[in-house]
């Protein structure tokens, strides 16, 4: 009933026993704390909450426009409501070093597993878009040196992603992620790679979890968990596509009205009310109160 009964610290900690195990967890994007309880009941290992999908979310591109506030608002929103540990997009840290910092404590309170700082110049872009600028090399260690030294709890994650690769290259990227561990990343999310080899590449470079992002549309192929797994990825994300995958049934749905002035025949493709309720737990909540929940749902 209510929210996740599993702590955020033993989330932590649980998520990195498990990372530390070297299997390839799965982390789908959650769109909104509902989406965040339905990937934890089909099994999948983790959250994962993205910047782009925050931004639509509220209407937005995504270039930098959302505060530490609505994020770290909404990452709370979606990490309470789920036993699995959530990762989420920070950006850029939302400022200077010093405001790095804040972002790092900020997520913690929230209740956040972890979070990626990336080394894009501000305002940022969707990653797999071209016409990306990146920081100097200082600038990336800063963010992730004050990122490291934020956190009061040592199991919270801080991952670096690297724009570099789209940039300056491969030799760049690997070089770049080097570095950043040095500087104190847990983990490194190298962003936009184009082949398993380049996934590869990074993988043979650090001694930490390495991330690979399969967002459609964009510049990566879309590998499958076996294929990542045989190149050594510790996790991989597929960060917008559920938000995708609704809005478009919303538009089909919408056109469906639009034509037929109906739904009848869409109603095989909706959740049903009844696994709604489950998913929510309703049932518990009569155990706490029975007048909240007297009655059945018929299939």
């Amino acid at each position: 009933m209510l929210y996740a009964q599993t702590t955020a610290a033993e989330k932590r900690r649980l998520f990195r026993e498990r990372l530390a195990t070297g299997e390839l967890l799965r982390f789908p994007g959650a769109f909104n704390p509902l989406s965040a309880r339905l990937i934890e009941q089909k099994g999948f290992e983790g959250v994962y909450i993205s910047g782009a999908v925050l931004s639509a979310d509220l209407g937005l591109p995504d270039i930098g426009l959302t505060t530490l506030t609505e994020v770290a608002g909404r990452g709370k929103q979606i990490a309470r409501m789920t036993e699995l540990p959530a990762l989420i997009d920070a950006d850029t840290g939302f400022g200077e070093p010093m405001n790095v910092a804040r972002t790092v404590q900020e997520l913690e309170d929230a209740g956040l597993a972890g979070l990626h700082i990336e080394d894009q110049v501000n305002p940022k872009r969707c990653g797999h878009l071209d016409g990306k600028a990146v920081v100097d090399e200082a600038t990336a260690l800063k963010r992730v040196r004050a990122a490291a030294d934020a956190r009061r709890d040592d199991n919270f994650l801080i991952m670096a992603r690297t724009d570099v690769r789209a940039v300056d290259g491969l030799d760049a990227a690997v070089d770049r992620a080097k570095a950043l561990v040095d500087a104190g990343a847990d983990a490194i999310f190298p962003e936009a790679m184009r082949t398993l080899e380049e996934f590869a590449a990074i993988r043979a470079a650090v001694d930490v979890p390495v991330l690979a992002n399969m967002t459609e549309f964009g510049k990566s192929e879309l590998f499958s968990v076996e294929q990542l797994s045989s190149v050594g990825i510790n996790i991989v994300i597929w960060p917008v596509s559920m938000l995708r995958i609704a809005m478009g049934a919303t538009g089909r749905a919408l056109d469906e009205i639009e034509q037929k002035g109906h739904l009848r025949d869409k109603l095989d493709e909706m959740q049903h009310r009844a696994d709604l309720y489950e998913l929510i737990d309703y049932e518990a909540y009569n155990h706490f109160d029975s007048g909240v929940f007297n009655f059945t749902i018929a299939r």
